[in-house]
This record gives structure tokens, sequence and C-alpha cells, in this order.
């Protein structure tokens, strides 16, 4: 495969992000007061909003003529928003997809309405409780905050500790260090794992090839990826897709 241009990567990774928004919409209006107080950590809140039944919910569409797998399917949506919204809110890639993986494995498992009702306010208020710690914990300046969403803005591209430094208007050396100090990591390292992450989410959100989610994440060549992804998840790109892939396609036509 020819290498692409840095618009090129631009463009397949922002359509990646935005085929991502597009499976994530609700086939119903979605209550925004409830994602939003679920991302805000707002528990007690949560719980209040959660003594209204699932089955009950107004606004749910019929999926299928089936009542179990209904609610099935939209148990899926919902939590697929929830963790939308709590990445939006600051919790990693990683712990919100790995949560709505569990839950959502645990809907498909249920034999009764009743186990969906009852699963529900449990996957909320899981989230809603990450989100409450992560809030107490993440209290960072506005320069890191604003490092950290260019960070994400441009993960298909290769972000230099200069780049940032001039983005927020800071000497390098001075980032470098109140970074590492806020965040726990050096700027490298934590673009690693944020490129990693993604590359994660590509292998079982998309349809790409390791060797293209390569060189859209910009990593400098197949093989450095491949090292550096088997090192992070144990597994090499192609086993992990093998291992995770979820036929998302199909989701999509039942949505």
């Amino acid at each position: 495969m020819s290498t692409k241009t840095d618009f090129q990567k631009e463009l397949f990774y922002k359509d990646f992000v935005r085929r991502e928004d597009e499976f994530l919409r609700a086939p119903y209006n979605p209550e925004i007061e409830f994602y939003s107080t679920i991302k805000a950590g707002d528990v007690e809140k949560v719980k209040e909003l959660c003594k209204e039944s699932f089955e009950d919910k107004p606004g749910l569409g019929r999926l299928s003529e089936n009542p179990l797998q209904n609610l099935k399917y939209h148990f899926v949506v919902t939590t697929a928003l929830v963790a939308r919204y709590c990445i939006q809110g600051g919790m990693s890639l990683s712990e919100a997809y790995g949560l709505s993986d569990f839950y959502i494995q645990k809907a498909d498992k249920a034999t009764k309405v009743i186990d969906l009702t009852r699963l529900h306010p449990v996957m909320c208020l899981d989230y809603a409780k990450k989100m409450r710690r992560l809030r107490k914990n993440s209290i960072c300046s506005k320069p890191i905050a604003l490092c950290i969403d260019y960070i994400y803005d441009n993960l298909h591209a290769r972000v230099t500790l200069d780049e940032l430094a001039d983005y927020v208007g800071l000497n390098p050396s001075y980032l470098s260090r109140l970074f590492k100090e806020e965040v726990g990591c050096p700027i490298s390292l934590y673009i690693r794992r944020q490129k990693l992450e993604t590359a994660k989410n590509m292998l079982i959100y998309s349809e790409y090839k390791p060797s293209e989610i390569s060189n859209i994440l910009a990593f400098p060549s197949q093989s450095y990826f491949t090292e550096i992804f088997s090192k992070y998840t144990g597994l090499t790109p192609s086993k992990y897709r093998k291992e995770h892939f979820q036929d998302t396609l199909t989701i999509r036509d039942e949505s």
C-alpha cells in the first residue's frame, strides 16, 4: 500500500471518529440530561433517574418484535452512548469500552426482561461512580488540558514536545516537567498510549487493516507498530482483532 500523505491520514482518522459518532446515535431522541448526569459523576441524581424502569423508558422504539431482544438492542445503544459521554468527560478509551463490552456481554446473556431492567441502573451507576472518582483525580492546569485536547485531535500526526510547547506558549522543558507532574508520565509516553488505545478501537470498530492503521496513526513503520502494540496488549494487531472483533456492521443494521 502506498504511503498516505498527512492530509490523507487526517481524513482517514477523522472519518473513523465520524463513523463512530454515527454508530453511537440512538434510534430515538436521547435524554441529554440523563447522559450528562452520568458524565458529571452525579451518583445521587443518577440513582433518582434510574428509579424509572428501563423497560418503561419513554421513547423506546421497536427494534425487534421480541420484547427481550428489543430491550437488548436498546441496552446496547444506551451503553454505547454512556461510554461515549464518559469518554468526552475524560474517561480513557480502554476503560470506557472495557465497561461497555462487559455490560453488553452480560445483557446478551439475559434470558428475561427483568434481568435487563436490573442491569441497566447497575451499569449507569458504575460509570457514574468511576466518573466521580475521575473528576476528583484529574484536576489539571489549562496548558495541560489544551495539550491533551491537541493530542487527541492530532493522533494522525507525529506530535512533538516543541509543537505542543509552541501551541500553549510555554518553554518546552517547563512544559515537559509540568506535564509529567500533572499527568504522571512523559508526553511521549502519553501520546504513544493514546495512539495504541485508538489503534485497539480501530481494530475492533473499523475494517482498516493493521498496516493502514499504522499509517493513519503516523507510526514510523508497520513493524514498529506491531512491536509496541504486542508489548502493550500481549497480542499482535491481527490476533487482537480476532479475539475482540465485534460485528458492528450488524449492530448498525439492527439499530
